[in-house]
Parts: structure tokens; C-alpha cells; sequence
């Protein structure tokens, strides 16, 4: 039950009231919950093999629908992110590029969430993290580009602490903290424990999902919690590197397979992206310095100051990826309209 809400993107709790009312609608029992999880009765087969094609037609239906409905209004663009910096820049670019197509964003912390609304036609397009060892569940039909290849997570911690003023903080420094995680982030909480076993560490693990009480949580040192490079600090806080960087991500950018005519179309939105996500990643100094430590390709792409210039950088293969950001420009949670 756990994990089916977690895939729905609801609590556990709202999706058994759910299946009650559904149960009593029906008559009868569908699942019966024993030690390991819950099992379908008889009755819930037959109920699952005769939803099945129901459900599928009704998708059919949805999207028929929305098609028509986007065809009589006009030029409109709904994306997807589970929350990055370069959201704004990429709206930017996008309105001034396309300034008569209605553009909305759609946040939500579970990228596997936004892969299935790309793929059940509700989102066209979405930039999500993949965790290095946690592969995405990717629905059929869907394109890959891939924007970064590898972003280090950073850690966040009050500017008091007595490693914030290291370069690159190592983990075991950090094995009597508490650190904080947010449960609706696709294999967070698991990446993160895989990463401590490795170090020999087991520190305790708090689950925050509001972002402004874990960032001020992490001012008052009561906490550390993983952030994207890109994040700025607040007051109070430091964000440096993780010595060896323990955890990593890949950022990518999904679309449905597209027609020939739709493919230019698809590669301009991640251009777009690409650029967005070098100017804030360029920006911050901390993640400055880790590039120019590891000699980033990100250094040598066209326009990033210092001259530099490789057209070949970023370039985004295609084939057919979080940590808190505590000051994002959009909403954490979801959004509907840019």
C-alpha cells in the first residue's frame, strides 16, 4: 500500500480510504492485508481484469479530449520539473521564444510521477533527476535527453558548524548529525542510506517535507540536509561539497517519442533548458569552484564567461534523475500555471 501510494502520488492513508469506498461500492472485499502486504481476493482479480480495459479506454478518452481541446485554444506547453533553479531561465527562454504559446509548469518532488503524466499525454515535457544506482521507471514512448550528466549533491549546514569552513566537507564528519530527507523524493531516503553503509555510518535520518522548516532547521544547526549545487544559501546556512561526492544524479529531460516534423521542436525546449541550467549552475560560487576543481565540461560551453567555448559540451545525448532545493523561484510542491 505504501509504495502504490507513493507511485499515485498520495498518502498511504488517502489511498485506503479510497479503496474502502471503493470496496463498498462494490460489495466485497478486494484485498486482504497480511504481514508481507496486501493480497488480491478472489473478487479483486476479477474486479482488476475488468478494470483494466476500462481504465485503458478511459485514458484513450482523456487524451482524445485534451487534444481537441488544445487544438481549439491555441499553442500550449505544459511542463514538468521535481524543482531546479534553472526553472525560471528556462520560462524565460521559452516565453521569449515562443511568446504566443500558453506555458505552464507542473512541480512535483516524485520525477517517476511526471514520467507517467508525460506519458498519459497530461505533461509535455518534463526535467527530472535520476540517483546513481536508482534508475527511473520510464514508460514506453518516452525520449531521453540527457542534460547533466553527473551533478553532485552538496550539503547544507549552518554557517556555524565546525566544518563549514572546509572546501569539501567528508561524511564521516558528519556522522553525529541528524540529517534531514523528504519522503516524496524518488529513492532519496534509500540513496542516502546506501551512501552511509558505504562510509560505515548510520546517523539518524528525519523525514521534512515543507522546505522552509528544513532550511531553517538546518540555520539553527539542528540539521543537515542534502541540496543541489545550484542552491544559494540563506542566512545562517553554508552549502560546500561532499568530500568525493557519495551521492550524484543525472539530470534529464523526457518527451514523447516524437513525429520528424516535432523533433526541432523538442530540441529547441532542451537547448533552452541546457542554457538555463549553465547560467545558474555558473552562477553559484561553491558549485563554481567544483567545476573548475573538475574540470567540468559545463566550463567550456559557448557563452560561459572566461571565454571558453566547445560546442560539443552538454551537447545532451539521446536515448530510446534530488536533493532539497531550499531557494527555488517556484513553488516546491505543485504548481499549475507559470
Amino acid at each position: 500500500m505504501r509504495k502504490a501510494a507513493r507511485q499515485l502520488g498520495m498518502s498511504q492513508p488517502s489511498l485506503t480510504t479510497q479503496l474502502r469506498r471503493i470496496e463498498r461500492t462494490i460489495g466485497g472485499l478486494l484485498f486482504t492485508r497480511e504481514r508481507t502486504g496486501s493480497l488480491p481476493t478472489p473478487l479483486g482479480r476479477s474486479v482488476l481484469s475488468r478494470a483494466r480495459p476500462i481504465l485503458a479506454d478511459m485514458s484513450a478518452l482523456v487524451t482524445a479530449a485534451r487534444d481537441a481541446a488544445v487544438n481549439a485554444q491555441g499553442a500550449r506547453l505544459r511542463l514538468g520539473s521535481s524543482g531546479s533553479r534553472a526553472i525560471p531561465g528556462w520560462l524565460r527562454r521559452l516565453h521569449t521564444r515562443l511568446p504566443d504559446t500558453d506555458t505552464t509548469i507542473h512541480i512535483d518532488m516524485s520525477a517517476n510521477t511526471l514520467l507517467r503524466m508525460v506519458a498519459e499525454h497530461q505533461l509535455d515535457v518534463a526535467f527530472v533527476h535520476e540517483l546513481d544506482g536508482f534508475p527511473l521507471r520510464v514508460p514506453a514512448g518516452l525520449e531521453q535527453r540527457v542534460v547533466a550528466d553527473r551533478e553532485p549533491q552538496f550539503i547544507a549546514m549552518a554557517s556555524t558548524h565546525p566544518l563549514a569552513g572546509l572546501p569539501a566537507v567528508p561524511l564521516h564528519g558528519l556522522a553525529e548529525e541528524q540529517w534531514m530527507a523528504d519522503p516524496t523524493v524518488d529513492d532519496e531516503c534509500a540513496a542516502m542510506r546506501r551512501a552511509f553503509t558505504a562510509a560505515g555510518l548510520n546517523p539518524r535520518l528525519v523525514y521534512v517535507r515543507d522546505v522552509t522548516t528544513a532550511a531553517e532547521l538546518v540555520s539553527a544547526g539542528e540539521a543537515v540536509s542534502l541540496c543541489q549545487p545550484t542552491s544559494m544559501p540563506r542566512h545562517g546556512m553554508a552549502i560546500r561539497p561532499l568530500q568525493g561526492d557519495p551521492l550524484t544524479v543525472r539530470l534529464l529531460m523526457f518527451t514523447r517519442t516524437p513525429s520528424a516534423e516535432n523533433a526541432p521542436a523538442n530540441r529547441a525546449l532542451f537547448d533552452d533548458l541546457v542554457a538555463a541550467y549553465r547560467e545558474v549552475a555558473w552562477a553559484n560560487p561553491t558549485y563554481r569552484q567544483w567545476l573548475l576543481r573538475h574540470d567540468s565540461p559545463l566550463l567550456h560551453s559557448p557563452g560561459t564567461p572566461g571565454g571558453l567555448a566547445d560546442a560539443g559540451i552538454l551537447a545532451g545525448s539521446v536515448a530510446g534523475t534530488n536533493g532539497t532545493e531550499f531557494e527555488r523561484s517556484t513553488p516546491p510542491r505543485r504548481l499549475t500555471g507559470a
